[in-house]
């Protein structure tokens, strides 16, 4: 019997099914369901054989899908992925997160682990997904919830980070890491300044000799970077293939040193015990020579010393605000969270002083914008209404 199709069209007809029969199962759509209720929708890219697995954790301005052609390579790479959306975002459940209250998104937050857990136990139980070869990858709030969510479960083998920090509790984890491999990535003109320098810092202090920093002059925040840059998805998947599928734990070949500006140094310094306390003397020295000498950034130190007070460390936090306050004294914020820190240490005179120094320095401050100053003042004044206007 003799086919009806031309011998080079049957040709190219069983090559597409080859292709198809060889090619990566499709993604699919997962509904998981958070412990209150709440609707968490996620994307399972599985690999087509058994394989280590990753989480992807998306940044707080964008949602999940930023993730998916990183998802499909690293699937199509051997290595199984599932992205979410958290509670509030993108296509989940829960209040909009960008229309919250400070208060109400300080709750959502708090959520925040235990729905990323459910996402990681339903990674781990999928058939084909080695639970003990796990990577977790986050760009900007996604860094400190990976930082985080590899500190919960031991299983996490490998970290990709992107443009974010994370808490004291997490740094503290990072330097006694030493078997956990972390790939770093950030660009200069990221809307967010701060995350340039917090990513050296996390490079700086990871303790794992299996790490590497992906420096860019351009490429804006987190996943932003990809479609300028598409050499960094390839970098990621590299190093997931390295030190998930080939070499669990380690990156042959890595060799850098990349250069970390001293203020980096500065600030790690600063996060030990005792070392508010040798900055500030390095900085009086300093400025002794140049009277108007920089060696930190304010907005970095000043949730650094929110790190240590909410750690419950407020004799540490304390002296970092103090050493802040004495670094930009015409800074209102300053100020007000040094307010706060001898609040918390139970000095209500001094917080009452300082709350009302911030309240002065705002009727000059012509630097910061007007929502932010509306949020200084907002504060300070909470405050002193809390303290009463007679001293405590």
């Amino acid at each position: 019997m003799t086919s009806r199709f031309p011998s080079h069209v049957l040709t190219l007809f069983l090559f597409a099914l080859t292709r198809l029969a060889t090619a990566s199962p499709a993604q699919r759509i997962v509904d998981l369901t958070a412990t209150d209720g709440t609707n968490l929708k996620a994307t399972y890219f599985a690999a087509a054989k058994p394989g280590p697995g990753v989480l992807l954790l998306h940044q707080c301005n964008r949602q999940r899908k930023v993730w998916d052609g990183l998802a499909q390579q690293l699937a199509d790479a051997g290595i199984h992925v599932l992205t979410f959306d958290y509670r509030g975002f993108g296509e989940s459940g829960g209040d909009r997160f960008e229309k919250l209250a400070p208060d109400a998104a300080r709750a959502q937050v708090q959520r925040r682990p235990g729905d990323i857990d459910i996402a990681f136990e339903y990674l781990v139980s999928q058939p084909g997904v080695k639970r003990d070869r796990i990577g977790v990858g986050g760009a900007s709030c996604g860094v400190h919830n990976s930082v985080q969510t590899a500190l919960r479960h031991p299983e996490v083998k490998s970290l990709v980070l992107l443009s974010g920090s994370t808490d004291l509790s997490g740094r503290q984890f990072l330097r006694i890491s030493p078997k956990l491999p972390a790939f770093l990535s950030v660009a200069d003109d990221d809307e967010f300044a701060a995350s340039i320098l917090e990513i050296e810092w996390l490079y700086s202090l990871a303790a794992s000799p299996e790490k590497r920093l992906a420096h860019y002059t351009t490429g804006g925040h987190g996943a932003d970077m990809f479609p300028v840059h598409p050499d960094l998805p390839k970098k990621i998947v590299d190093w997931y293939v390295a030190t998930l599928l080939k070499t669990p734990g380690k990156a042959p070949g890595l060799k850098e040193s990349p250069m970390i500006p001293q203020e980096v140094h500065v600030l790690d310094l600063m996060d030990q015990p005792g070392g508010a306390a040798r900055v500030s003397q390095t900085l009086e020295q300093a400025r002794q020579h140049s009277p108007q000498a920089i060696l930190f950034s304010e907005g970095v130190v000043n949730v650094m010393g929110y790190d240590h007070l909410q750690a419950g460390d407020i004799k540490g936090g304390l002296e970092i605000l103090k050493l802040n306050a004495a670094a930009y004294p015409n800074s209102a914020n300053a100020y007000d969270s040094l307010s706060d820190a001898f609040l918390a240490d139970g000095q209500k005179d001094l917080a009452k002083q300082n709350a009302k120094r911030a309240l002065d320095l705002l009727a000059s401050d012509t630097t910061d914008p007007e929502q932010r100053r509306n949020a200084i003042r907002e504060s300070a004044e909470q405050k002193l209404k809390q303290l009463g206007d007679a001293p405590q």
